[in-house]
């Protein structure tokens, strides 16, 4: 995907987490989220776009700041920890808004600090707020019964991420030997084969025979990977235990 379409995706995620917290209330419970409800959600929502147009707009270079208080310098009017409930879900909107102005305004050739590979800096930042938002707002509506999948394209970009991005960062994983999965998006054509050693994490796009094989289709294989519920049809051939393990091991994490 490229960065426009990762901004769009972006913007129109923004909207249908907003509308979900505000049809709910700021008070329901976050099943995918434990010890959750949406006040929380929203706010962390708002506090990471903050976080990210820093980096983009004023080239931060640490990875996460010591102190509340440097995002109120990066963004005076914008960062209130924490507005009135009232006033929460529109303020959530006015710093989705400012995210996008500091990616529009932004070049792929800037210097930024990064932790994920991607084709340019600026592309990394686009991609990761836009699958950030994406499975909140999934997130969000789940709370409240339902839960929209994904555009195919996009979320095998989201898989894609997760795989061969964060996964690839871990330096050990709880196994005594090697094990493998392959996952194929039949919708998109696209797969991916991941090695679990206890030395990391080690992921190929392309087939290969594995332990375990999920196939279905990127929107319902983006949310397994991700951990989340909701009603998704799969196939998984061979260890079933093997899912499990990744999904109770694969976090986001901020260092390496």
């Amino acid at each position: 995907m490229e960065i426009a379409e990762h901004t769009t995706a972006l913007a129109q995620e923004a909207k249908l987490f907003a509308e979900a917290a505000k049809s709910s209330g700021l008070d329901v419970e976050i099943p995918t989220c434990p010890g959750w409800v949406m006040r929380d959600l929203v706010r962390h929502l708002s506090e990471i776009h903050l976080w990210a147009a820093a980096r983009v707009a004023r080239k931060a270079t640490k990875i996460w700041q010591d102190d509340i208080s440097e995002s109120t310098e990066a963004w005076p009017e914008l960062a209130v920890f924490w507005p009135d409930d009232d006033d929460l879900v529109d303020w959530y909107l006015e710093t989705n808004a400012n995210l996008l102005r500091s990616l529009e305004a932004a070049s792929p050739t800037d210097d930024m600090f990064t932790f994920l590979p991607a084709p340019s800096p600026l592309a990394m930042w686009a991609r990761r707020q836009a699958h950030e938002t994406a499975v909140h707002r999934f997130d969000a509506q789940y709370a409240m019964g339902s839960g929209d999948g994904f555009d195919p394209v996009f979320a095998s970009d989201g898989i894609d991420e997760l795989v061969v991005g964060f996964a690839q960062r871990r330096t050990e994983f709880p196994v005594e030997s090697p094990r493998t999965m392959a996952v194929h998006a039949e919708d998109t054509g696209d797969s991916w084969h991941i090695t679990m050693s206890p030395e990391g994490v080690v992921t190929i796009r392309g087939e290969a025979p594995a332990d375990t094989t999920l196939a279905g289709d990127a929107s319902d294989l983006y949310l397994v990977l991700w951990n989340r519920p909701g009603d998704k049809t799969i196939s998984l051939v061979g260890d079933e235990e093997l899912l499990d393990l990744w999904n109770g091991n694969n976090r986001i994490r901020w260092s390496g």
